[in-house]
């Protein structure tokens, strides 16, 4: 079922919202600071192309991944999670659409804190 969720997903924005997170990495990975910003970005970017399955799990948040929240918010976080809060509030206007819109709402919520987060592959 979640092969399924997942190509459909792709569909309805999925496809955006990896974009969105794959640029934010290249941008981030211009200068040699941003660099680890990037990186989480590429991981991220990764999950948004199959997130049914997935879940995002926060913790491990030492001084550094603070820091590092911070700085996201002000370069791209808050860009990523608008967008994604739109395209799930759009998504969650049909009864079909609700499990995308949650997906994007997850990315939302993800765009504010990605450091300090994990995801993994859940198997039912």
């Amino acid at each position: 079922m979640s092969v399924l969720g997942n190509i459909l997903w792709l569909i309805f924005g999925g496809l955006f919202t990896a974009i969105g997170w794959f640029l934010a990495g290249i941008i981030c990975c211009i200068t040699i600071i941003g660099i680890p910003i990037g990186l989480q970005c590429f991981k991220f970017a990764q999950m948004a192309f199959w997130p049914f399955g997935t879940q995002i799990y926060y913790g491990n948040l030492g001084s550094g991944s603070i820091i590092l929240n911070v700085i996201w918010i002000l370069l791209c976080g808050i860009e990523l999670a608008m967008g994604s809060l739109v395209m799930g509030v759009a998504c969650c206007l049909t009864i079909i659409g609700i499990p995308f819109g949650i997906q994007h709402f997850k990315f939302a919520g993800l765009a504010l804190m990605p450091f300090g987060a994990q995801f993994r592959r859940v198997i039912y």
